[in-house]
């Protein structure tokens, strides 16, 4: 069923109503904002890779604040353990069976704090209830529910004591992003408010979970043109020829472009995809997903500038074909 004009004027309304509310807590990010909401709205979850107190962790917390379900928040450190994250079994003598206990990943907008300080065995717990939305504990599978979202913090700098994320786990996040430092009439926005310690915790709920899975099935049907589905295709296509390139762009890549694709489309009123759409989501999509050469790191080429080279090789549609 394709979505209406009416219907994407409300989700357009109603993406800018989160948006405000997130920038309660999180200053002169809107775009960065957007992308978190539409990573949401995607049913994904964000990688946030920024320096040290850019205000990572305010934005995941002001967007579980922004959705009236659960949220929780996991400090990642090299003893945590895979139960810890997941749950586990506790044999009950009063009942005389076994009960299990949810972890913190039973939540709609769970905090992975510097994910990249526990141990590969932990992180790999994580794999299976990002990518199915459920976690098997002793031969049994148990939903965390619809919506849910992982937003997983990391700093760059900080690598002593860390565990890189492998390829296999950066794939299953929908998009990656980082903050940055605020400009100077925000900075000074912000130290006129020192007094004030957290500002999330001034963001209030204004849209309910169900309302969230609502507005994703709603994304779902926004229609992509074929041309732009080649595009695309040919982007993937490209990535993986680049001469820089070691892994492009995987299959699950140009499916998470797609889907992020009608929700930003949607978000500003549009019941169809422009290849601009592409264009504007090609970095946070690509950015964890492309591997390079190490001879290409050596030399200082950046993903940012590989990315740029590919929007400039290919060639984006200018006619519908269907």
């Amino acid at each position: 069923m394709t979505v209406s004009s009416e219907q994407a004027q409300w989700f357009a309304g109603t993406f800018d109503q989160l948006v405000r509310n997130v920038e309660v807590a999180v200053r002169g990010k809107e775009h960065t904002v957007r992308l978190v909401i539409t990573c949401l709205l995607s049913e994904g979850h964000m990688l946030l890779e920024d320096n040290p107190g850019t205000g990572k962790t305010q934005l995941a917390r002001a967007l579980a604040n922004t959705v009236q379900g659960t949220h929780s928040r996991i400090q990642f450190t090299p003893d945590l353990l895979p139960s810890d994250v997941t749950g586990v079994t506790v044999y009950d003598q009063a009942r005389q069976t076994f009960q299990f206990h949810q972890g913190p990943i039973f939540a709609t907008i769970v905090l992975a704090d510097e994910i990249n300080r526990a141990s590969p065995k932990t992180q790999s717990a994580l794999l299976e209830v990002m990518e199915e939305g459920r976690v098997t504990v002793d031969g049994q599978p148990h939903s965390v529910g619809r919506p849910f979202m992982v937003i997983a913090t990391q700093n760059p700098i900080e690598q002593a004591g860390t565990y890189r994320l492998p390829e296999a786990q950066l794939d299953r996040f929908l998009m990656k992003t980082n903050l940055g430092y605020p400009d100077h009439e925000v900075t000074v926005e912000l130290l006129l408010q020192s007094a004030t310690r957290d500002r999330s915790a001034n963001v209030t709920p204004v849209i309910s979970a169900n309302a969230v899975a609502q507005m994703s099935t709603m994304a779902n049907d926004v229609h992509v043109d074929p041309a732009v589905l080649a595009y695309i295709s040919h982007l993937a296509q490209e990535s993986r020829r680049h001469t820089h390139v070691r892994l492009g762009l995987s299959m699950r890549g140009c499916l998470a472009m797609v889907r992020c694709a009608k929700t930003w489309a949607i978000s500003q009123g549009r019941t169809y995809v422009l290849p601009d759409d592409i264009k504007a989501l090609a970095l946070p999509i690509m950015a964890h997903r492309l591997i390079l050469e190490p001879e290409a790191l050596f030399t200082g080429v950046s993903v940012e500038r590989i990315v740029d080279d590919l929007l400039a090789e290919v060639v984006a549609p200018t006619e519908r074909v269907g």
